[in-house]
């Protein structure tokens, strides 16, 4: 009796090693499919603190709030059963969609480039949004969200395409979980910072005054390095999985081209990775930009020239 309820005990703790181990995997693949996505991340999170701009400071919480509900939801109840669906059925429609991905990526950035460029910008939301709005701005930055969660969840699930089918599963909802916190955690340090500085300016202390002061100030600066960040992280990005998916489809000479490039700087003693990595994401930048570009001149440009032409 004794010896079987050792027994019994060691496959419990072997059970436990086994699970504590898978637990290990899950969360490191995790975080590699993340850090893949990084460029939407800082996308996501340069963008959505606009949604709550001109919104009494009270609100500005719940709607963070709100909005990162509708981001786990989009996650969760609909772009992953369907990439689940397509990864396990029709596993080759995922370098398409990814490719798709990493187009409206670069045209994001293209964008955003030629706004900086040409002094164009679209419309911004309302100076000042009452209560009766809220419905509006929470509808809207969720449909925002909903483009860039499936970017999100498509270049995670292609780093850990090879995965069972559980795992892959299993990743993907710890993805979608970490990533939401993440982005609205770090949004809502960021639309709360100036409310921060003002009450440590309010304070006694010379030193709590010149913090605040520093919060208050330094706000448009940290959103003006954000947004630059973004852009070049998008342009980065969707050059970048262009640059792989077109190697998979079968033109492999631009991706050999670029590789060719790495291989010559990576025997440079001490600095080989780090200019090998450099060239990687210039060359991928480039691509983003170039094919962005074109994007916006079909979507943009060439329609108001015929427009202007017309009259």
């Amino acid at each position: 009796m004794a010896g079987g309820l050792v027994a019994l005990l060691d496959d419990v703790a072997a059970l436990v090693k086994l699970a504590a181990a898978s637990i290990d995997d899950v969360g490191a693949a995790a975080a590699r499919a993340g850090a893949k996505a990084t460029g939407v991340v800082v996308d996501d999170t340069a963008v959505t603190p606009r949604y709550v701009q001109g919104l009494k400071p009270e609100r500005e919480l719940p709607i963070i709030k709100r909005i990162a509900v509708g981001s786990l939801r989009n996650k969760l109840l609909v772009i992953l059963p369907v990439i689940m669906l397509l990864s396990q059925f029709l596993p080759w429609l995922l370098t398409p969609i990814l490719m798709l991905g990493g187009t409206y990526l670069a045209y994001e950035g293209a964008e955003k480039v030629w706004e900086a460029i040409s002094g164009h910008h679209e419309d911004e939301l309302p100076a000042a949004v009452d209560e009766a709005q809220e419905d509006t701005v929470v509808s809207g930055a969720v449909r925002t969200d909903f483009i860039l969660s499936a970017e999100i969840m498509v270049i995670a699930l292609n780093e850990v395409a090879d995965e069972a089918f559980v795992s892959r599963l299993a990743i993907l909802i710890v993805v979608a979980l970490l990533i939401t916190a993440l982005v609205y955690g770090v949004v809502a340090l960021i639309v709360k910072m100036d409310d921060l500085g003002l009450r440590l300016s309010e304070r006694d202390s010379s030193t709590s005054q010149t913090i605040g002061r520093a919060l208050v100030k330094g706000m448009p600066t940290l959103l003006s390095v954000l947004s630059t960040v973004g852009i070049a992280a998008m342009l980065w990005v969707g050059g970048h999985i262009l640059l792989v998916g077109i190697d998979e489809l079968g033109w492999h000479a631009l991706y050999d081209v670029v590789h060719h490039l790495e291989e010559g700087v990576r025997s440079v003693a001490g600095l080989g990775g780090l200019l090998a990595w450099l060239v990687n994401t210039v060359a991928s930048a480039l691509l983003g930009l170039v094919v962005g570009a074109f994007v916006v001149a079909i979507m943009h440009v060439v329609p108001r020239r015929r427009g202007a032409a017309a009259h």
